[in-house]
């Protein structure tokens, strides 16, 4: 049960450093700028990603989304928590 407290507070974390307006949804331009402090990434790959994550085509990650996508890529989520 710890371990899923603690995995839910870097969800929440992760989610909102990369949302960086606070409007608690992730734009594919704050997506951009948060991926470019990591290291190099395309515009083509950024799109990629959003195009992944974004299931409901809106343009923006809803925390929602943003959960689903981490409940399936659970270790790139503890690498990220790491950096974060």
């Amino acid at each position: 049960m710890a371990d899923d407290a603690q995995a839910q507070a870097d969800r929440e974390r992760i989610f909102k450093r990369f949302d960086l307006n606070g409007d608690g949804r992730i734009s594919a331009t704050e997506l951009g700028d948060c991926l470019k402090t990591l290291g190099s990434v395309s515009a083509d790959e950024v799109k990629y990603m959003m195009d992944e994550i974004d299931t409901d085509g809106d343009g923006y990650i809803s925390y929602e989304e943003f959960t689903v996508f981490a409940l399936a890529n659970r270790g790139l989520i503890k690498d990220v928590a790491k950096i974060f």
